[in-house]
Formats: structure tokens, sequence, C-alpha cells
């Protein structure tokens, strides 16, 4: 399985993101209840490698319409702010 690339990232004060692109190699989203994107955070460093574009590691929102066996299917995903947190916009209740 090939895991999903994050085509933008607009956490801008995430520690992986540099020009809107996440460099984490794998970031996890959500939580029981929540399609936040769960490596995010802020540090005086950057994270990341800058030649490594963002992927979708693993996904907890079961419910979610991209969601088989707590893995994103989607070809891709896109990061935003949602009431000050960064979410995965993706996300799309089945």
């Amino acid at each position: 399985m090939e895991m999903p690339v994050v085509n933008r990232c607009e956490a801008t004060s995430c520690a992986y993101n540099r020009d809107r692109m996440c460099h984490a190699t794998a970031i996890t989203v959500g939580d029981a209840s929540h399609a936040h994107c769960d490596t995010f955070f802020t540090a005086p460093a950057q994270g990341g490698d800058q030649t490594t574009v963002g992927r979708v590691g693993a996904c907890k929102m079961s419910d979610c319409r991209h969601n088989v066996a707590l893995e994103c299917q989607a070809p891709g995903i896109d990061i935003g702010y949602s009431l000050d947190e960064a979410d995965c916009l993706t996300y799309a209740p089945a």
C-alpha cells in the first residue's frame, strides 16, 4: 500500500511546514472524535526532510469514507485550519 501524500498544508506554524508543504516522513490524523493533524507542533527549529513530501502514515478517523482498517485510502489530503486547529480537510464522514 502506498501512503497518501499531503498535497498541501496551511498550518504554516508547524515545525514540519515549509512553503505550505509538509516535510514529515509520515503524519497521523485524528483521534476518536476529531480529524486533526496529530503530528502538528510548533518548535524553534524546522523538522523533517526538505526532500520528502509528507504522507499519511495512520488515520484514527474510522468513520471517514477514505478510511479502511485505520489506513487512509484517499489519493492525497489537504491540511488546514479549522477553529484554530490543524485539521485534515479531506476528512468526510462515511
